[in-house]
């Protein structure tokens, strides 16, 4: 049942573009590296950054509650807060995340490219947030998710469309794993490149997975199609890593 690494992603703005990576070092107790290190919230979230702590997704700008944000595409330089944006029509954006100046230009920017789109106006203004080591995952203890490309094939083929696996927004996609069978695989422990993690749980999905990434239109109910085929509206795991390792693609990604 040997699987391999096809392809690895990070998103370092929650609800924005993924970008690809050709190796991560992963680290034992640790979230994916670079992943979800800021986000931008709608009206006052909460988030205290002398104390974080978790906060529900839909408080953030992310696909859930803003379809639209899929045609905002982002390049974000985790290690200089460097950001570049674009979206159909507008103009492109440079900011520099780390000042006070380039979060307003980035907030500025979107509110605008937002307004050319939304049926409505946003019902809060928007603030750049960077978790300063904290990072803004969907689920309070989901390190790093995983996504099986079999049973988005299998998907696939029972609902007669293409699907784009960056709809899930998973960290890792592997191949040549049944399909479905990562389901079951809560507390197994698996063999991923030179590190090793373990299956916390499965992953709940959401409204997110209904858009499509180069519209931004929801065009497949994702979760209503999985509980309709399969009675659960799971797909893909999240994962803790157990010892520190990197991975790439092509490694291997052995269930022990």
């Amino acid at each position: 049942m040997t699987g391999s690494i096809a392809a690895l992603h990070n998103y370092p703005i929650k609800g924005f573009s993924p970008q690809p990576t050709r190796l991560a070092r992963l680290t034992a107790g640790r979230a994916f590296p670079d992943d979800r290190l800021m986000a931008v919230e709608i009206g006052p979230s909460g988030f205290d950054p002398g104390a974080p702590a978790w906060i529900p997704k839909m408080r953030f700008a992310v696909l859930a509650r803003l379809a639209e944000l899929a045609r905002v595409k982002t390049r974000l330089d985790p290690s200089t807060r460097r950001l570049e944006a674009r979206a159909p029509g507008g103009r492109a954006l440079e900011a520099d995340l780390t000042t006070e100046a380039g979060r307003r230009d980035f907030e500025r920017w979107l509110e605008e490219t937002l307004a050319n789109q939304l049926p409505e106006p946003l019902e809060a203004p928007l603030r750049v947030l960077d978790g300063q080591g904290w990072r803004f995952t969907d689920h309070p203890l989901g390190h790093v998710s995983i996504l099986n490309l079999a049973s988005i094939r299998d998907l696939e083929g029972r609902i007669g469309r293409r699907l784009d696996p960056l709809r899930f927004r998973a960290n890792v996609h592997v191949d040549g794993w049944p399909a479905w069978a990562e389901l079951g695989w809560e507390g197994r422990e698996i063999a991923l490149g030179t590190a090793r993690v373990r299956v916390f749980k499965p992953i709940v999905r959401c409204t997110a997975t209904e858009v499509d990434l180069a519209t931004g239109v929801r065009d497949i109910d994702i979760p209503g199609e999985l509980f309709r085929l399969y009675g659960h509206t799971l797909c893909g795991v999240y994962l803790h890593v157990e010892a520190s390792g990197e991975v790439a693609p092509g490694d291997r990604a052995l269930p022990l």
